[in-house]
């Protein structure tokens, strides 16, 4: 079997190595395609993926958004067709909120699977649920929810978290990371993670508690803070606003986001994989996501596993207790299961595809 899976965003990096993996490893062939985005590709050399990096991200205006989806769309069903000529053609597509992999694996008649946990990016859901043959998201997303996409007869869930399939705390190096950072034994390491303020459901939403929270931690005695800008833009931004703040760091290059977090004593992240990351692990996280609750963070604020902070004095920065011993995940679960989710029932292509 041919596999194409497109990887837009750095969370994607993650999610899907293990699944290329295991795909390769049953004999299968997985072509691999990037957008040169945030840390992206370069996660994907980090994680071992050999990649094709097709287009970029647009900014934050709409006008840059929409040339930059055409472009990439363009290009990557350019990339499809050189593929069916040379390698024969794909059985299957795989992507996690894409938009411009589902038109081009329906025009190309290859079944599309669109996968996402977070349900109100209805500009984006739109485009990729209609051109998908199958919708999986988490169980924690009512499907009724989803029928406004179109996605009605096509949805199936999975139960738990996403990062709960990827995350092996094996290859976790909390106490390696923390080493590596400076981070003594005694003090209390915050991650960061800024909102996405430049996507398109922030617009118009403004959130100052994050820039409350870094002033405060940096005011705190025995705090080092990380913080992982998404762009260079909010990069450049945050290092004028911290003004050389040797308490403060910004990594230059990607960084093993899993294990940051495992090394953390708090994570306060505007919603996403690091929230859902530190959640998996039991590391105490808040969210200061300004835009509507999905229904992935609604079931763990409910399960008190995620915390909502309107108010930066309400962080509790102090070192969180752990033993000697690994990591470990609240709830563990195997990553073939996702995988047997997403291609059951795979449409058998005729023989003239191939």
């Amino acid at each position: 079997m041919r596999v194409l899976v497109d990887l837009t965003n750095s969370p994607h990096v993650p999610f899907f190595a293990p699944l290329v993996r295991l795909l390769e490893a049953d004999g299968h062939d997985v072509v691999v395609t990037a957008r040169r985005f945030a840390q992206t590709v370069e996660l994907a050399e980090l994680f071992g993926l050999d990649v094709t990096v097709i287009g970029a991200h647009g900014g934050s205006s709409r006008i840059g958004k929409l040339r930059a989806a055409v472009g990439r769309t363009l290009a990557l069903r350019g990339f499809v067709r050189r593929q069916g000529r040379t390698g024969g053609a794909f059985d299957v597509a795989l992507s996690h909120g894409s938009t411009d992999l589902p038109i081009v694996a329906r025009r190309a008649g290859v079944p599309h699977v669109t996968i996402f946990d977070y349900e109100w990016a209805r500009t984006q859901h739109r485009t990729n649920v209609r051109n998908s043959w199958r919708v999986v998201v988490p169980e924690s997303i009512p499907f009724a929810r989803l029928d406004a996409y179109g996605a009605a007869g096509k949805v199936v869930s999975y139960p738990g978290l996403k990062e709960e399939y990827y995350l092996d705390v094996a290859t976790l190096d909390a106490a390696g990371t923390r080493a590596r950072l400076g981070v003594g034994a005694e003090e209390v390491l915050v991650v960061l993670r800024p909102p996405a303020d430049f996507a398109l459901y922030h617009r118009g939403i403004t959130n100052d508690v994050f820039a409350e929270v870094l002033d405060r931690a940096r005011a705190t005695d025995d705090c080092r803070v990380v913080v992982l800008p998404r762009t260079d833009g909010q990069r450049d931004r945050i290092a004028a606003h911290v003004a050389g703040d040797r308490r403060v760091l910004l990594p230059e290059h990607a960084v093993d986001g899993a294990s940051l977090v495992a090394a953390a004593d708090v994570v306060v992240s505007a919603g996403g994989t690091m929230n859902r990351e530190a959640a998996a692990l039991g590391v105490p996280v808040y969210t200061v996501f300004a835009g509507r609750m999905g229904g992935v963070d609604e079931a763990l604020l409910d399960a008190g596993r995620l915390l909502r902070l309107e108010h930066a004095r309400d962080v509790l920065l102090e070192r969180r207790p752990r033993s000697s011993a690994a990591p470990r995940l609240e709830h563990d679960r195997d990553p073939r299961a996702l995988l047997d989710v997403l291609l059951d029932g795979l449409p058998v292509l005729p023989a003239s595809h191939h």
